[in-house]
């Protein structure tokens, strides 16, 4: 009896190490296999990601390829505010913009100089914007230089900027009033807002002081420096006043986007261009 309770133990004790060597053989395995997953998923991962960093790049610049194409499509354009929208063909308003300009500006425009021109924006009750395309270059810069002549009408003309280009800007005019009133040279060009503050001016001024000489006693020569800094100074002031009082900022064509029946635009003084 006593020899068959010990085979049973002996029995048992093998089942037990058996039972311990299955089970962690099959933790050795699990392990294993939770290895080999995660190292698979993790070179998934890597190839994903490596896949969507060169699709963000490629986006990128995409996107800068279609900046580029755009602003340089927009080169040649201006965008004229006011002219009357009596037009009943393309022909018609090809005709009436030559007149307009040729008239206020004696720029000497012909049919041959337009390579488009377009209306913006629905039509409603005050005359929408127009954009024209010129052939060359120069000719759209001949324009531009000339726009201070329309001053005293109802009429304006402006650099025509995509419509997230116009947003920027609309955001950064606050910003150069700011500064303005501060006294310091604020503009925006293109999206950048340029600032060049008062107070590095007098540095530089400082900087560029002449140390004295034996001439400074010469009382001719200092009436001759006195003369000229006092015409450097009124040059400079007038400068600087004239970059300061460019007046109230004209509506642009972002209202166009925005509102069906735009109500941004001046009242119309004498709509009808006398030629």
């Amino acid at each position: 009896m006593e020899e068959v309770m010990k085979m049973l133990q002996k029995i048992q004790k093998e089942l037990d190490e058996q039972k311990t060597t299955i089970v962690q053989s099959a933790v050795n395995v699990t392990k294993q296999v939770t290895q080999n997953i995660n190292l698979t998923l993790e070179e998934k991962f890597k190839i994903i990601e490596e896949k969507h960093d060169y699709l963000n790049e490629k986006l990128e610049n995409q996107e800068k390829r279609l900046y580029f194409l755009e602003k340089q499509s927009r080169k040649r354009n201006i965008v004229i505010f006011g002219l009357p929208e009596t037009e009943t063909s393309y022909e018609n308003l090809e005709n009436n913009i030559m007149n307009f300009l040729n008239h206020y500006l004696s720029i000497g425009l012909e049919s041959r100089d337009i390579q488009e021109a377009r209306r913006i924006g629905k039509k409603g009750v005050k005359p929408r914007p127009i954009t024209v395309t010129f052939t060359t270059l120069g000719t759209k810069i001949k324009i531009f230089k000339q726009r201070k002549l329309l001053e005293d009408t109802a009429y304006y003309i402006k650099e025509d900027f995509p419509r997230h280009i116009l947003e920027k800007r609309m955001e950064l005019q606050e910003q150069v009033k700011l500064e303005r009133e501060k006294g310091n040279y604020a503009t925006i060009r293109y999206d950048k807002l340029i600032i060049r503050h008062k107070t590095a001016e007098v540095s530089d001024t400082k900087k560029r002081t002449l140390p004295t000489s034996p001439d400074d006693h010469n009382p001719s020569r200092t009436k001759q420096r006195t003369q000229v800094n006092k015409k450097n100074k009124t040059q400079t002031g007038l400068q600087r006043s004239s970059s300061l009082s460019e007046g109230a900022l004209k509506p642009g064509i972002l209202g166009f986007f925005t509102n069906k029946n735009p109500e941004n635009l001046p009242n119309e003084q004498g709509n009808n261009i006398k030629l």
